[in-house]
């Protein structure tokens, strides 16, 4: 019979339509990975992956199996959650996927009084795009994401958290820092830089961009909020971006400074997601509740919903 492991490197391999990745994702070596799905596919005695030179594709076959195994990798990872939850659900670990334009200035506001509300509660944190963390979600990798929301996904359950404004940051010297508030349409005809596509915040960004008749930059594009605050300050172009990064790296920046804009101010609203099956859900809306009342009193550049 398959092994729920060969499930998870055949999913990997769906996922990322490349052997090396797919091992880097599982944290096993390429060879055991190809050699575990070549097994795989023997004891279904059909071809599930077509390997070539140009690049990895799924099998009409392979395809149905990975469906199919995204629902029993799901299945596993709730009948675990459901006896976590018997015990104490905040009291071990949660694993949370967030994107990476939020993270790294969003954790370590809320994680100070989360240990000390539940201080046996752990994170293991997974930083990654849309598509990848969504993926992680539903095949059961991970159990609940810090993301931008709405999201239309009736299998998957979203707490709203916190509305956070979106800040144009700029060069110290450039001609509109004279603006305590921007005025949206002094970004026509400037040059915007925003994350990679795949990004939600690329396409806030590309939409800010549509509507004000700036250009949004395809030869600049950052990997981090970190390299587009650099690129800024360099004079390459304008950023938009998130209030709490801001606050974190902005403000004591002496190259570059953030303006608001004028209205309808740009912004973005995250939520708490976990699958609907899951065990926990109670323990998550608690743990959704403690990061709000956390956010109103250490957050005033956000505003708190839900």
């Amino acid at each position: 019979m398959p092994t729920l492991q060969q499930f998870r490197y055949l999913v990997a391999v769906a996922d990322t339509l490349h052997f090396r990745r797919a091992a880097e994702s599982v944290h096993v070596t390429q060879p055991t990975l190809s050699a575990q799905l070549r097994e795989l596919e023997g004891k279904l005695g059909v071809q599930l992956v077509e390997r070539s030179r140009s690049g990895v594709t799924l099998t009409p076959v392979g395809a149905q199996v990975v469906a199919r195994a995204r629902v029993v990798l799901r299945d596993v990872a709730d009948i675990a959650a459901v006896a976590r939850g018997g015990a104490d659900p905040l009291g071990g670990t949660i694993r949370v996927g967030i994107v990476g334009s939020l993270g790294g200035y969003f954790l370590p506001l809320i994680i100070p009084d989360l240990h000390s509300k539940f201080p046996k509660l752990k994170f293991y944190v997974r930083e990654g795009t849309a598509s990848d963390l969504l993926g992680r979600l539903r095949d059961g990798s991970l159990d609940a994401l810090f993301f931008p929301v709405p999201l239309e996904a009736p299998d998957l359950h979203v707490e709203p958290l916190f509305h956070e404004p979106l800040l144009a940051v700029l060069p110290a010297d450039h001609p509109l820092c004279t603006h305590e508030v921007l005025p949206r349409n002094a970004l026509r005809g400037e040059t915007v830089m925003t994350l990679e596509a795949g990004h939600r915040l690329h396409d806030t960004v590309a939409a800010l961009a549509e509507e004000t008749g700036a250009l949004l930059s395809l030869d600049y594009a950052g990997t981090s909020l970190d390299t587009l605050r650099q690129m800024v300050a360099t004079g390459l172009g304008l950023s938009i971006l998130p209030a709490l990064y801001v606050r974190s790296e902005v403000a004591r920046e002496a190259l570059v400074v953030a303006r608001p804009l004028s209205d309808p101010a740009p912004g973005r609203d995250i939520g708490m997601i976990w699958r609907r099956t899951a065990g926990p859900g109670d323990a998550y809306s608690e743990l959704a509740h403690a990061i709000r009342t956390t956010l109103s009193r250490a957050a005033p550049e956000v505003r708190v919903i839900g």
